[in-house]
């Protein structure tokens, strides 16, 4: 920025040219960080290029009558604030994009002035390009992915030592017991030191707004559903005596479970150019084993295990079925993270156009087709990335008209202060112009007494430009925002004046007009929508939990033989309102500064709509062949009363939780697991889920599975009840 400010003025001798150049420098390498390949993020800093020479041109030809400049500034801003709902490209560029139309519509000019504004702007893009390159470039991979490799290999370990001790070996030396047991000790100790580096360093990370790519976001479920994967494995009974017998089946998941999160953990430590070949081949091979040892335990398992007349029996069958049910929940979660880990890969080696325009890596529509179907389904009241656009838009636009008649001396800057502080959350952004404000006199006053020091020598500004932009671009992130103002202001005092006698006044000026611009935003801020996208998050929470509580109940109703329950109905409407959640989620991701709610506990939350609803969808797959064979149970034994019961209680929970995260209050206390139901499965085994010869039945096995997927959506209630309660300073 300096050696372009300095080649446009001293040897050009082109104010004009010199100050789109400085200001399309900090745009183009302060206010972007683009990911990806360094191909890809070259053609998105050329793209931003591009549109800054078209921005300015437009810019420069409204700016004169007011009333064209208000409303093309208007129609501009909201295109390019809404366009970020197509891509995390876009959303990434707005504040850049916006800054090359602001700077020439607040600066009237002649048209003649247009091919010096453009050769300023063009020098920027030309420097910027190598600078991208080889000036301290950002890594390519994602801080996450190597924390989430080393979760998803201490978990595959450990499910390898668990199921070495399922082998069926017959007596085992004790010796050799003990050292199965340290091993699996070891592994599951080792399990849960991973899970617990992933996630500090997940709530580490500082998530920008160009960190919500399809990748990124993909890596930030992964964090909870590898948590979620190793709580289950840390809930597992830790035996020492030898595990009963069970299907083979049921080791054979846990090892291709293992393989799954070795090829998952491969891919995550080179997403750009990993094969997904290999994770996509062992994840289809997890997929059969599970559906096999759902056909083998519902119906060799009860054959070869008579339950007897006896509770032990009975509890000693169920101690058998938890060992396959335990599998199959793995299993389950395990597919989930292989289908993250290949979400994000394939995200990552997207062609730039298909990344540029946001579709979806397995979207079977084209590019511009996704792009727009996006885009219109935002075209609602409802919609938080439409608030936040007309926001924006229309608070630019009265700061251009306020502008224009108040007859500031330098205009854009009323602008750069709305746009500055402008959020979605009013109180934010009283928040933060209170600091912007303070911010710039701080700065001002330093400008002025640096001036004042200087004297006549203006030469020496020169040597204090390079410090001041240093500092305005370590600032807003290593100390505050208001230090960010304050460095800024420094900035552009400097700027102002290299080159003029030094006048300490245009730093007073520089409060007035920020101060004018830091009024707009507020006052537009409570008028348009001022809860902010946290709110919105909330709201979605508590629909998406409503809607897949209900697909649970549903799901369990119908499996047990209530044909009124539509669970296909129930499971589409959970499924669309888990989409409306991801997009409230992601704009909570994208709104700048600080987050009035934990990211951390946010996350939490939506990944436990993602849980329950894989729990309802494994009642629901479970059923559907027994369905299939007329073997559906007819919900009149004492079991089937216990399980639907239970489901109700869990999804009622869920329920109240909901509530409580749109009304911002106290979550429900947890429901405790109920003996009395396991004692009601046990009595319905022995009398009514028996065939003739006293063995169980394949209904008594789905039974049974189908009461331990209620049991699992109960157990994510303690650590969901937790994060509301984190949560809730942003509802």
């Amino acid at each position: 920025m300096p050696a372009l400010f300095a080649l446009c003025g001293q040897v050009f001798r082109s104010p004009t040219m010199a100050s789109f150049a400085a200001f399309g420098s900090f745009s183009m390498l302060l206010l972007v960080d683009f990911t990806g390949p360094m191909v890809e993020r070259l053609r998105a800093q050329a793209g931003l290029a591009a549109a800054w020479l078209v921005l300015i041109s437009v810019g420069t030809l409204v700016a004169r009558p007011l009333w064209l400049a208000v409303s093309v500034t208007v129609l501009v801003g909201f295109a390019v604030l809404f366009s970020g709902v197509v891509s995390s490209v876009l959303a990434g560029s707005a504040t850049a994009l916006l800054l090359g139309f602001v700077l020439p519509v607040a600066s009237p000019a002649p048209l003649s002035e247009l091919p010096a504004r453009l050769a300023g702007a063009g020098l920027a893009a030309a420097a910027a390009l190598p600078a991208v390159c080889l000036l301290w470039p950002r890594p390519v991979a994602d801080p996450l992915g190597t924390p989430a490799a080393r979760a998803c290999r201490a978990a595959a370990e450990d499910l390898r030592a668990d199921a070495s001790g399922l082998a069926g070996r017959g007596p085992v030396p004790s010796g050799a017991q003990t050292a199965d047991a340290a091993r699996r000790r070891f592994a599951a100790e080792c399990t849960a030191g991973a899970s617990a580096e992933l996630r500090a360093a997940f709530d580490a990370t500082p998530y920008r707004p160009t960190g919500l790519s399809a990748t990124s976001r993909a890596l930030v479920r992964l964090v909870d559903e590898l948590t979620w994967l190793c709580g289950i494995l840390a809930d597992r009974p830790f035996r020492t005596d030898p595990a009963p017998a069970c299907d083979p089946a049921a080791r054979t998941v846990r090892l291709l479970a293992a393989d799954v999160l070795d090829h998952a953990a491969d891919l995550l430590t080179d997403l750009c150019n990993g094969d997904t070949g290999p994770l996509c081949t062992a994840a289809d091979e997890l997929d059969a084993a599970l559906h096999g040892m759902e056909r083998s335990s519902t119906a060799r398992l009860p054959a070869d295990h008579p339950v007897g007349a006896c509770e032990a029996d009975v509890y000693g069958f169920l101690a058998v079925l938890d060992l396959s049910f335990r599998a199959q929940e793995l299993g389950f979660a395990v597919l989930q993270i292989a289908g993250n880990v290949r979400l994000a890969a394939a995200a990552e080696q997207r062609h730039w156009s298909d990344r540029l325009l946001g579709r979806d890596p397995d979207a079977s529509a084209a590019a511009l087709t996704s792009a727009r179907e996006r885009a219109v389904a935002h075209l609602g009241r409802g919609s938080v990335w439409l608030h936040n656009s007309l926001r924006g838009a229309v608070g630019l636009g009265i700061a251009v008209l306020l502008a224009g008649v108040t007859d500031v001396q330098h205009s854009f800057w009323v602008l750069l202060g709305t746009l500055s502080v402008l959020r979605s959350n009013a109180l934010n952004t009283g928040q933060k112009a209170l600091r912007a404000v303070a911010g710039t006199v701080v700065g001002s006053i330093l400008g002025a007494g640096l001036l004042h020091l200087i004297g006549h020598h203006g030469t020496a500004l020169w040597f204090v430009l390079p410090a001041a932009i240093l500092m305005a671009g370590i600032a807003p992130a290593a100390v505050s925002f208001a230090a960010g103002q304050a460095a800024f202001t420094v900035t552009l005092v400097v700027l102002f004046n290299i080159g003029h006698d030094p006048d300490f006044h245009i730093a007073l000026l520089r409060v007035q007009d920020i101060a004018l611009g830091c009024a707009v935003s507020i006052v537009v801020a409570l008028f348009f929508w001022p809860r902010g996208a946290a709110a919105a998050v909330h709201r979605a929470l508590a629909a998406a939990y409503t809607d897949s509580a209900g697909y649970l109940a549903d799901a369990v109703a119908h499996a047990l033989g209530h044909p009124a329950a539509a669970a296909d109905t129930a499971g589409r409407e959970a499924a669309a309102a888990a989409r409306r959640l991801d997009d409230a989620f992601r704009t909570f991701l994208a709104e700048r500064g600080a987050k009035p709610a934990s990211l951390a506990d946010m996350s939490t939350l939506v990944t436990g709509v993602v849980a329950l609803r894989l729990a309802a969808d494994a009642v629901v797959s479970l059923w559907r062949e027994a369905g299939a064979a007329g073997e559906r149970g007819d919900g009149q034994t004492e079991a089937h009363r216990a399980v639907l019961g239970a489901a109700d209680r869990v999804a009622g929970w869920y329920r109240s939780l909901a509530v409580c995260l749109d009304a911002g209050t106290v979550a429900p206390a947890p429901l405790h697991r109920r003996p009395e139901v396991a004692a009601r499965l046990v009595k319905s085994i022995r009398t009514d889920l028996v065939d003739g010869t006293g063995r169980a039945t394949g209904t008594a096995v789905r039974v049974i599975w189908t009461g331990d997927h209620v049991d699992v959506a109960r157990r994510l209630q303690p650590g969901l009840a937790t994060a509301a309660k984190g949560s809730a300073g942003g509802g």
